[in-house]
């Protein structure tokens, strides 16, 4: 068993960029992009809410993580089976857990997801919750896009939401 104050983390060089991966007591807390520019942002919250710190060495779950994203991005992997411990508010935490839901291959719109959060008139805060995710890919906010399925927001760039949602397309997924 990890250490529980001891975020491991380690690099993962992804197709669609480098992501930061970080395990805290045998849970994957964090995959997020390196390059991001609220990455120092995303740190702070997620330390200050685990009441852990960083340490850049990888872990039994980031090495497990590595693996299932490697499947992932080579078109083997259409579900994840990592154990996942997000931080964050309980609405946070809610937006999240719905995302979860979004199936492969699928993409649901900002509003849509407000609805699935029964939030439906806080289409803003929804947004702002999709963005704070901390746990990208194997948490599928890029399966959330605009309005009239237009590809927008998202913190690994457009591009590399194209490129997932792209990989994921034979379930119906609109790409424009």
């Amino acid at each position: 068993m990890e250490d529980s104050n001891i975020i491991h983390t380690c690099l993962y060089n992804s197709p669609c960029g480098d992501l930061l991966l970080g395990s805290l007591g045998g849970a994957l807390c964090l995959c997020d992009w390196a390059d991001k520019p609220k990455r120092a942002e995303t740190d702070a919250v997620l330390k200050r809410l685990s009441g852990a710190d960083y340490v850049m060495a990888p872990s039994e779950t980031t090495r497990m993580a590595a693996a299932q994203l490697d499947e992932y991005f080579a078109g083997r992997r259409m579900s994840f089976d990592m154990p996942l411990r997000l931080f964050g508010t309980e609405f946070r935490r809610r937006v999240w857990e719905a995302l979860l839901e979004i199936p492969y291959g699928a993409a649901v719109s900002y509003r849509d997801m407000a609805e699935r959060v029964g939030r439906r008139s806080a289409v803003r805060a929804v947004a702002a919750a999709v963005g704070a995710n901390p746990v990208s890919i194997f948490v599928p906010c890029h399966r959330v896009i605009g309005s009239g399925g237009r590809l927008v927001g998202y913190a690994g760039g457009v591009e590399a939401k194209r490129m997932m949602l792209e990989l994921e397309k034979g379930s119906g997924a609109v790409i424009r």
